[in-house]
């Protein structure tokens, strides 16, 4: 590849990284002013920096008590998605029975569906149960899209362990669980780490579940940002620095797997 060539692709991936920063420089911006400054003038940085919109979001119960409900119904997801992907796609990756295509299709078939398909049907069945306004019916209801998407990806990375390995781990007397946790899954530890961070910001950024299926004691931070609008109008300030602390979590999420991502964009069917 020539120089010039280099150079131009370095200016036009500096440009679209400069058009990916200025949303995420404006809500800073906005996140740090007043409502009545950002409503009175525009200003491309703000003059009269407050940090009251984040003391708000730290000492009022309505927004931090968002978060924590997030993350707990987020944490529950990835642990389950996890824990029901990793042997289906052992079972897709290893054997072949009849319908196994089939039911593969399937399973993408429930990812690709809208969410309003399947709203009424949880919500008739969690008031039924009386699940509703629970970590667990938000983190059960994004089962149905986050497994099938875990299943997807890791057997892909399961499908280039060779089977010899089970083999021999068999043949040293090693029993199905014991091999599938102590040797199996260390083999493909960069796809479980790709898998978590998809399952995790999949169910982190949804909306449509967490706010139906959610009323006051479970209301995740999405859910509550919805709500900014009082007799005053729009906070717009207070939804600035709720978007920007909203992205923190990810961006976290990011930095402790970005070596299993690296490899998993590389290796997997991501």
């Amino acid at each position: 590849m020539s120089i010039k060539r280099i150079k131009k692709r370095s200016v036009a991936l500096f440009f679209y990284f400069v058009l990916l920063a200025i949303p995420i420089y404006w809500m800073l911006n906005m996140s740090l002013r007043s409502n009545a400054d950002i409503l009175g003038s525009f200003a491309l940085y703000p003059e009269n920096i407050t940090f009251q919109n984040y003391i708000k979001v730290f000492t009022d119960p309505t927004w931090y008590s968002g978060y924590i409900n997030a993350i707990i119904y987020v944490s529950m997801n990835t642990v389950m998605s996890l824990f029901f992907a990793l042997p289906a796609a052992y079972a897709f990756s290893r054997y072949k029975f009849l319908g196994d295509g089939q039911m593969f299709f399937w399973l993408l078939t429930n990812r690709m569906a809208p969410p309003a398909v399947f709203l009424l049907p949880y919500f008739q069945l969690y008031s039924t149960v009386q699940l509703i306004d629970t970590h667990i019916a938000v983190a059960l209801a994004h089962c149905l899209f986050n497994v099938p998407l875990a299943v997807w990806i890791l057997e892909g990375f399961m499908s280039g362990i060779p089977k010899e390995i089970d083999e021999t781990a068999f043949i040293d007397g090693y029993t199905f669980p014991r091999f599938f946790i102590t040797l199996f899954i260390p083999l493909i530890r960069a796809g479980v780490g790709v898998t978590a961070f998809f399952c995790f910001m999949f169910s982190w950024v949804e909306l449509l579940f967490a706010r139906t299926l959610t009323v006051t004691a479970a209301k995740p931070i999405v859910a509550t940002m919805t709500r900014t609008i009082s007799a005053t109008g729009l906070d717009w300030g207070l939804m600035a620095a709720n978007g920007i602390l909203t992205i923190v979590p990810g961006a976290l999420v990011i930095w402790f797997v970005r070596n299993h991502l690296a490899k998993g964009f590389a290796l997997g069917r991501v």
